[in-house]
């Protein structure tokens, strides 16, 4: 069928998805679990974030996506400086700090200031060291591309992997509560604002 004889508009029995219908089917993508952090002059500043990725090797850059209504993001986009944290399985505890809104998540962490001024995790698979190159408003969200400026690649275990509404912890793609890893707390419910 030639282009232009398709509808550019969806058919009448069609709905939009809702939020959780989204969320459960994109829920079938796993991802593996970063923290984004930043500082600034009120301090230390990360949020969880399974939206990441490589966009190209030449110039270097990566995205990810964050809730502008999220009380990190902000403050990170504003210092122009983060750092993307990418998880091992066994690091849950760091996962739950950063995936609620509740808390101080920084409290009793032991965490490093790197030299682009941004807070270095301990015991992560991946630093990437990157400067806020663009951002762009989508909906409810912002897309972030950055440019990489540095990376560390200090550790060699088993990813965190987050799978339909829960982590597999980096054994097998299986949901939460199908056998695999130790269950987490709903870190990452409904209410809670990534970034």
């Amino acid at each position: 069928m030639p282009a232009e004889a398709l509808s550019r508009t969806a058919p009448a029995d069609v709905r939009t998805p809702s939020p959780a219908e989204l969320r459960t089917a994109m829920g079938r993508f796993a991802s593996g679990v970063t923290v984004v952090t930043g500082h600034d002059e009120e301090g230390p500043a990360g949020f969880a974030c399974q939206s990441f990725a490589s966009v190209s090797l030449e110039p270097p850059l990566v995205l990810f996506c964050a809730d502008h209504r999220g009380r990190a993001w902000p403050r990170i986009r504003a210092t122009g400086r983060f750092c993307v944290n990418v998880l091992a399985a066994h690091q849950t505890e760091v996962c739950a700090r950063f995936g609620s809104s509740r808390g101080r998540k920084f409290d009793g962490l032991d965490w490093q200031l790197s030299r682009w001024g941004a807070p270095a995790l301990p015991g992560v698979l991946l630093r990437v060291h990157a400067s806020v190159d663009s951002v762009r408003a989508a909906g409810d969200h912002d897309v972030v591309l950055g440019r990489v400026l540095e990376l560390d690649t200090p550790g060699e275990e088993p990813p965190m992997i987050f799978y339909r509404g829960g982590f597999d912890l980096g054994r097998d793609a299986a949901p939460q509560g199908a056998g695999t890893g130790p269950a987490l707390p709903p870190v990452w419910g409904p209410g809670d604002r990534w970034g």
